[in-house]
């Protein structure tokens, strides 16, 4: 399965498809894991770079595993990669939805909710945590991301380009007054 990285993009990806409660950002980190430690696809600047792109890219942030399927093995990479993330997950949501709302009311179904919400939020905050460990950790940046969350949390109607740009000018105003950011 090494020598082939098509495979090992699906018996990667494929899996985390059916984990990836509360959308791309919850399988963050341990996609980071996966294709920086384990398969070493990519290396860790590669990953933030990737993972830059598909933010700021239209689409799902999810597609940054399509962008690692394309730096592993080009256009056949991005669309295995494509296919083995979405495709799992797609097929049962087309299966369960059809029970779901058959079902809606009931106490387990009540449950199954209540559940899932929390195991979303965590994962998305290790997935956060991990970007945020992968993009050197110091200080400012560590402020300028809880800032960020802190703003969202506070005023969820404002644009997040707003926040987006302030971020960057913050960033960009330390780099011309001479520190290292």
């Amino acid at each position: 399965m090494r020598d082939n990285p098509l495979f090992g993009l699906v018996w990667v990806l494929a899996p985390f498809s059916l984990l990836s409660f509360g959308g791309g950002p919850s399988i963050f980190a341990p996609l980071q894991h996966e294709t920086v430690d384990v398969w070493r696809w990519i290396t860790a600047r590669e990953f933030i770079d990737l993972f830059a792109i598909a933010r700021t890219a239209p689409g799902p942030g999810a597609m940054l595993s399509t962008l690692i399927g394309w730096k592993v093995a080009g256009w056949s990479g991005a669309l295995v990669a494509t296919l083995a993330l979405f495709g799992p997950a797609s097929l049962l949501c087309f299966f369960v939805a059809r029970l779901y709302d058959k079902y809606r009311g009931h106490d387990w179904h009540t449950a199954v909710e209540a559940g899932l919400a929390p195991v979303a939020v965590g994962l998305i905050f290790a997935g956060a945590i991990a970007v945020l460990n992968l993009s050197g950790g110091r200080a400012l940046t560590w402020i300028v991301a809880l800032g960020a969350g802190a703003i969202m949390s506070l005023r969820p109607k404002l644009h997040p380009f707003i926040v987006l740009f302030a971020g960057a000018a913050i960033f960009v105003a330390m780099e011309f007054a001479g520190y290292s950011v």
